[in-house]
C-alpha cells in the first residue's frame, strides 16, 4: 500500500462556520500544496512585512498533501496573492481572529495506491468494523515531530524545572526532520554549548541567536532564556508531552480490556500502542456501553478523573519519577497544559470508500476513502489503524508517511527559528 505518493493523494479541507463580516481581522482562505503551514505563513509574514502576532490561525495542515484552511490577520491588507505552491484568498473582516475552537471539522479525501486485491475483502470489513465501533482516537506521530533522537520530552524536564536541559533541547538537540543548515546550526550550539561569545559570533541571525545573545549577558539564568522561546513553540513542547502521556495512559487502559492473548498494537513513537480486539459479540456489546467515554488531558489543573482511572495514569508517570500533581509550569505564565477531555473513541461519519484500477499496475488497486473527523483528530491513525494486524492483517506494504502535522495541530520537528530578532 502506497500513501501519499502524490500530494494530490492527500487532501483536507478545514470546515468551519466563521463568515466574514465586520471587524479589524481580515480573513483568509489558504490553499496549498506540498507545502507545511508554518512554511506558508513565514511566507505570508515576509510577503506583507507582517509581525508575528497579527496573525492567527487554527491548526497545522500536512506538507504532504493538498489542504485548504483559514487565519486572521489583524488589520490585515484586504487582498490576497498566488504563487507556485499556495494561494491566499481574501474573505472580508471578522471581530475575532481565527483559532483552533474555529474549525469545526476535517474532511479528507485520501488515495490509498497499489493494494493487492486478494486483501480487499479483509479491508473492507475492517472499514466496516472501523464505522460500526470507531477507531482509536490515539495522537499520531506527526503530533510527536518535536521529539530529538534522545526520546527526552521537553516538557518533561521543564515541568522538573531542569531549564537548561529543556532549553539544550529546544535548540541544540539533532532532530530526523532537520534541514541542511538546521544541522549546522545546531551542531554550533551542541559544540559550544556555555560559550555564549562565541556561539552568538557563528549563528546566523535568527531567532535561535537572539536567546543567544540574551545568555551572552545572563549565562546561566536558563529560565528566563526558555521563556524567550517562540510562545508557539513552547506550547508544541507542552502539548507533545502531554499527549504522549495521553497515549501512554489509554493503551494501558485498553491492556485491562483485553487479555494479553487476544490484544494488538500500533507501532509508533509513543512505543506500542493497544487496539482492542471485539471478537466476540460479548466484547462488542461491552466495547459499546464502556467506552463511549472521554479521557482528560493529563495536567495538574485537572481534578475529577474517571473512576478507575488515575491510579493507572500514577503508574505510567512513577518511571519518570513525576506525579500528576507536578504537571505544571512555574514559569513563565502563558504557557501551560491544556485542560480538556479527548474522546477516547473516534467515531467517523459518512465513511465513503471506492475501489479503482491502478493506472501504474493493472495488477493491483487504488482505494479512495472519503471521510470528515473532528477538530484535534487524524486521518493517519484511521488509515493506519485500517492496516495493522489486530482489527487487521499485516500491512502489506509499509506504514504511512509522517506528516507534519495532525492536520489540525501539530508540528514537525526541526522548528523553525527563522523570525530574526537581534
Amino acid at each position: 500500500m502506497k500513501l501519499k505518493s502524490t500530494p494530490e493523494d492527500f487532501r483536507v479541507d478545514e470546515i468551519t462556520q466563521v463568515r466574514p463580516a465586520e471587524g479589524p481581522f481580515a480573513l483568509y482562505k489558504l490553499s496549498k500544496q506540498g507545502l507545511g503551514t508554518p512554511e506558508a505563513i513565514a511566507e505570508v509574514l515576509s510577503r506583507w512585512n507582517l509581525a508575528r502576532h497579527q496573525i492567527s490561525y487554527g491548526g497545522l495542515k500536512d506538507r504532504h498533501a493538498t489542504t485548504v484552511q483559514y487565519f486572521t490577520v489583524a488589520r490585515g491588507p484586504r487582498t490576497g496573492f498566488q504563487d507556485r505552491s499556495m494561494s491566499v484568498e481574501y474573505l472580508g473582516q471578522t471581530s475575532q481572529p481565527y483559532h483552533a475552537k474555529d474549525i469545526a471539522a476535517n474532511r479528507f479525501e485520501i488515495r490509498l495506491r497499489k493494494i493487492d486485491p486478494a486483501i480487499r475483502p479483509t479491508l473492507e470489513q475492517r472499514a466496516d468494523a472501523l464505522g460500526a465501533f470507531g477507531a482509536m482516537n490515539y495522537f499520531d506521530d506527526q503530533r510527536f515531530g518535536s521529539l530529538g533522537e534522545s526520546g527526552e520530552w521537553i516538557g518533561l524536564h521543564w515541568c522538573k524545572s531542569n531549564y537548561e536541559r529543556a532549553l539544550y533541547l529546544a535548540l541544540a538537540e539533532p532532530n530526523p526532520h532537520d534541514r541542511p543548515r538546521e544541522k549546522e546550526q545546531k551542531e554550533i550550539l551542541r559544540t559550544y554549548w556555555g560559550q555564549w561569545d562565541k556561539c552568538k559570533a557563528i549563528l546566523d541571525r535568527s531567532h535561535r541567536r537572539s536567546i543567544v545573545t540574551y545568555l551572552v549577558d545572563h549565562p546561566t539564568d536558563f529560565k528566563r532564556a526558555l521563556a524567550l522561546v517562540r510562545q508557539d513553540l513552547r506550547g508544541i513542547y507542552i502539548s507533545a508531552f502531554q499527549s504522549w502521556m495521553w497515549n501512554r495512559w489509554l493503551s494501558s487502559l485498553l491492556e485491562r480490556f483485553n487479555d494479553h492473548q487476544t490484544l494488538h498494537y500500533l507501532d509508533s513513537k509513543c512505543g506500542p500502542l493497544a487496539l482492542p480486539n471485539l471478537h466476540t459479540q460479548e466484547k462488542q456489546t461491552q466495547w459499546k456501553t464502556e467506552w463511549s467515554r472521554s479521557l482528560p488531558l493529563p495536567s495538574a489543573r485537572q481534578h475529577d478523573w474517571p473512576e478507575g482511572t488515575f491510579e493507572a495514569l500514577e503508574s505510567l508517570l512513577e518511571p519518570l519519577e513525576i506525579t500528576v500533581r507536578e504537571l505544571r509550569l512555574k514559569y513563565p505564565r502563558d504557557t501551560f497544559f491544556s485542560r480538556g477531555d479527548r474522546s477516547i473513541v473516534l467515531r467517523i461519519p459518512q465513511f465513503e470508500n471506492t475501489w479503482v484500477p491502478c493506472q501504474s499496475n493493472p495488477a493491483l488497486l487504488d482505494w479512495i476513502l472519503k471521510f470528515q473527523l473532528p477538530r484535534g483528530s487524524y486521518a493517519t491513525m484511521v488509515i493506519r489503524q485500517l492496516f495493522t494486524a489486530g482489527n487487521s492483517v499485516e500491512d502489506p506494504d509499509e506504514a504511512p508517511e509522517e506528516q507534519t502535522d495532525e492536520t489540525e495541530d501539530g508540528m514537525a520537528g526541526g522548528m523553525p527559528f527563522e523570525k530574526p530578532l537581534d
